[in-house]
């Protein structure tokens, strides 16, 4: 098969023929429909993530038809059209049991603990506990997305930040995953303050339901926090930090009104892993801190009904499609890239 292949990390990755994967004996072997370019797979790239091994291929946000299953998957069957959480859970352990497979302490993940999707073909173990079925009619490149960004978002406001109605949401970060959360957030009915420096983030915003948006510009978190309090009458019920920097998340806790709840959903790694908190402000103000690590595939339906009402249209985030061949450029340029919304590969 044809194959993103990192043999450097931070080193242009090659596209170049691989061996097809071996079928898991529990798992499945996909042809990729789709396959999303996602902030995570730029870490992979960078080697930010301690679990990839060299030579590697990335991608994690997939979908795709059966072509091969295991002997022991009872649930799926060649030709079944499939996508799947990022985290692919081992269904067994005490944490799964309870129905918290996104935090497997016995996960595997496509694109990080093995080779991913930026590929022709895939394999995805663990099938009967981690495939998702993809609803007839969506298209491969809107169910690639529902794996990592947009189900991430969604367990976020929907689970961490319990959004209602009429609550005040500030979103920093304005890429795929925060464009997601501004999307759920604004069809639950809450008032979304969207937060980022690029002009065309804070359009595609906008368009996804924000009610405001603010440019950060050079301001620190305390001072970009005091501006969220005056245009959120007095603080953001729940803030979500979609980015992942040590000034998005200290921004986002100093930006809550009391009682109000911070999700950590972009990535702190290396050196921002250890960011120090206001937890003054944090036990002062009774707030919560949550961290988001995707959603379990169990929890797919409530989502799934939401689109096929109408009610949310991860399409729209869509913002390009490219070939294979195109996809190490668009990796190694996701922190500038200047166009709004998920770029998806298309092998």
């Amino acid at each position: 098969m044809r194959a993103v292949v990192v043999d450097e990390f931070g080193a242009t990755p090659q596209v170049r023929q691989v061996p097809d994967p071996s079928c898991p004996r529990d798992g499945v072997v996909v042809r990729v429909a789709a396959t999303g370019v996602c902030r995570s797979d730029w870490h992979a790239w960078q080697g930010h993530d301690d679990d990839v091994r060299l030579p590697h291929v990335p991608g994690h946000e997939l979908a795709g038809t059966v072509v091969e299953a295991g002997h022991d998957v009872r649930r799926w069957a060649v030709g079944d059209v499939v996508t799947v959480p990022f985290v692919m859970a081992c269904g067994a352990c005490a944490t799964c049991r309870a129905g918290d497979q996104q935090v497997c302490p016995d996960q595997t993940q496509p694109g990080f603990t093995q080779w991913g999707s930026f590929a022709e073909l895939v394999a995805l173990d663990r099938a009967d506990t981690n495939l998702v079925r993809v609803p007839p009619g969506m298209a491969p490149v809107v169910a690639a997305a529902l794996g990592c960004r947009f189900a991430t978002a969604y367990r976020a406001v929907t689970v961490h930040a319990a959004v209602r109605p009429d609550d005040q949401v500030v979103v920093l970060g304005c890429g795929g995953v925060g464009l997601s959360a501004v999307m759920v957030a604004a069809s639950a009915g809450a008032r979304v303050v969207a937060v980022d420096p690029a002009p065309a983030a804070r359009r595609a915003a906008r368009a996804a339901g924000a009610h405001l948006t603010v440019d950060p510009g050079d301001d620190p978190p305390a001072a970009l926090a005091a501006r969220l309090l005056e245009v959120t009458g007095g603080g953001a019920h729940a803030s979500l930090d979609a980015l992942g920097s040590p000034a998005t998340a200290q921004a986002g806790v100093l930006a809550l009104r009391r009682r109000g709840r911070h999700v950590q959903v972009g990535l702190l790694l290396r050196d921002d892993a250890w960011t120090a908190l206001p937890m003054g402000r944090v036990v002062g103000w009774e707030l919560s801190v949550h961290g988001s690590h995707g959603m379990a595939a169990h929890e797919y339906p409530a989502m799934l009904a939401q689109i096929a009402a109408g009610r949310l249209a991860p399409a729209s985030l869509v913002g390009r499609t490219i070939g294979l061949d195109e996809a190490a450029a668009a990796l190694a340029g996701l922190p500038t890239a200047g166009a709004a919304g998920m770029t998806v590969v298309v092998p």
